[in-house]
């Protein structure tokens, strides 16, 4: 069985230790090329049976943001027209659909396609599971992420994915963090707080 060593300390610093929260940006872009490798190295990442429902909405001009200002509770806008890319984290809701080319079982459609609850169900957390992916991937490859859930999604939805298939998550900014914008660290729960061991 192969097994691997632990990543050196200054890989878990910046992937979990030392990463923050990113509230500002920095004037400096974040390329195509790298918006494409963080998407190659997220798509590794575990999904129940491979259903991989996460999508990406990569918001990278002026015009683009500006179409998600009206859905952002206020605080949050000026973190989104600061960064150099605000991704919608959304969630497709017939990603069963992809299944006959993702997972050894073509049956496993029906499976889905049959069940609404529980396509609902695998989707949304799966999902979600597929956006901290991205997350780590993009801390992984030197950038700093904004994760937000201040927004109108019905307002989302309605201005990005009109046809109802994709259902927006959550917000994630990307770029360099201005250093003067972050926020001092909070409290971490301990594990006897968080944690059960049985």
């Amino acid at each position: 069985m192969h097994t691997h060593a632990p990543l050196e300390a200054a890989a878990l610093a910046q992937l979990f230790a030392e990463a923050r929260t990113a509230s500002g940006f920095l004037d400096r872009p974040v390329s195509l090329e790298m918006l494409r490798r963080i998407y190659a190295l997220a798509s590794w990442g575990p999904t129940a049976m491979n259903s991989q429902p996460a999508r990406y909405v990569m918001l990278t001009t002026p015009e683009g943001r500006e179409r998600l200002l009206p859905h952002l509770k206020e605080g949050n806008r000026s973190k989104v027209t600061e960064a150099p890319v605000c991704v919608i984290v959304a969630t497709d809701t017939r990603f069963y659909d992809h299944l006959p080319e993702v997972w050894h079982d073509v049956s496993a459609r029906e499976l889905f396609a049959g069940q609404p609850a529980l396509a609902q169900a695998t989707a949304s957390r799966n999902g979600t599971l597929g956006g901290a992916w991205f997350l780590l991937a993009a801390r992984a490859l030197g950038l700093d992420c904004g994760p937000m859930s201040g927004f109108d999604a019905e307002g989302v939805n309605r201005t990005f994915f009109p046809d109802g298939r994709w259902q927006a998550n959550f917000l994630l900014n990307l770029g360099y963090a201005d250093p003067a914008k972050t926020h001092p660290r909070q409290h971490r729960l301990s594990f006897d707080d968080a944690c059960r061991v049985l």
